[in-house]
């Protein structure tokens, strides 16, 4: 099954998202996939695990 991904409208201004889209094409990322990485790399940082990685399955229980 596919990843499912939540959308949501993101205003920026316009400098910033210059230096965005040429941060994401340094790094071969769109500008939607960079902005991904740096949320997620900034809950990593803050919380210590990824909120995407899968989660371990509960034992089956008797």
């Amino acid at each position: 099954m596919a990843e499912e991904r939540k959308g949501f409208l993101l205003r920026l201004p316009p400098p910033l998202f210059e230096e965005l889209r040429r941060w994401a094409e340094q790094e071969m990322r769109s500008i939607n996939g960079q902005i991904e990485w740096l949320l997620r790399d900034a809950v990593v940082r803050r919380t210590g695990s990824d909120p995407s990685a899968p989660r371990p399955k509960k034992p089956a229980q008797d």
